[in-house]
């Protein structure tokens, strides 16, 4: 088996264990917090530390081997009516690695099904952020109510890396074929 795997695997600080593909994963099981979770991208171990908040929480899981997303699962319950927001809380604190991101995204399900959609999407979880893990979820259905239950799916966690680049004042920026075209710049 190759050592670049993609995906997380339940482990507790040991190798990374490989699946086969499409194979479903269950919820984790919870052991001492913080609960980790450990992938491999492009060859380089990174690993998730995950903390329960939460007794009802549900570990973020992956639907299929290689997936992107972990699935985020709602810990209390909320009733969303049209054209409402509400912040539903998923009961996990994430250690999001020096370097990377977090970017909670929402459901394609949810969108097309029931009109579901994030606030702010994507939301961003800072490598620092150590609180828990709350979904902010607008309903844009105009005659619909939607209800979450606690372990429904809302949303899903991508782990990224990211630039941390330092802001540098200069008096003016290079050239380039775009320029300043902004909003519709490139036609329809």
């Amino acid at each position: 088996m190759s050592p670049c795997l993609l995906g997380f695997s339940p482990v507790s600080r040991a190798a990374v264990r490989g699946c086969r593909w499409g194979e479903k994963r269950t919820p984790l099981r919870w052991g001492t917090p913080p609960h980790s979770l450990v992938g491999v991208v492009g060859c380089s171990p990174v690993e998730l530390r995950v903390a329960k908040l939460n007794e009802d929480a549900t570990a973020p899981t992956r639907a299929h081997a290689g997936d992107a997303g972990l699935d985020l699962y709602a810990c209390e319950a909320a009733h969303l009516g049209p054209g409402e927001r509400w912040g539903v809380g998923t009961g996990v604190a994430v250690e999001i690695p020096e370097g990377y991101a977090g970017l909670v995204l929402p459901r394609s399900g949810l969108a097309r099904d029931h009109g579901i959609a994030l606030v702010n999407s994507p939301g961003l979880i800072d490598a620092g952020y150590r609180g828990e893990v709350r979904v902010l979820l607008l309903n844009t259905d105009p005659a619909e109510t939607f209800r979450i239950e606690p372990g429904e799916r809302i949303a899903q966690l991508v782990v990224a890396p990211v630039g941390l680049p330092e802001p540098v004042e200069v008096e003016s920026l290079s050239e380039s074929a775009r320029g300043d075209g902004g909003f519709g710049s490139s036609g329809r």
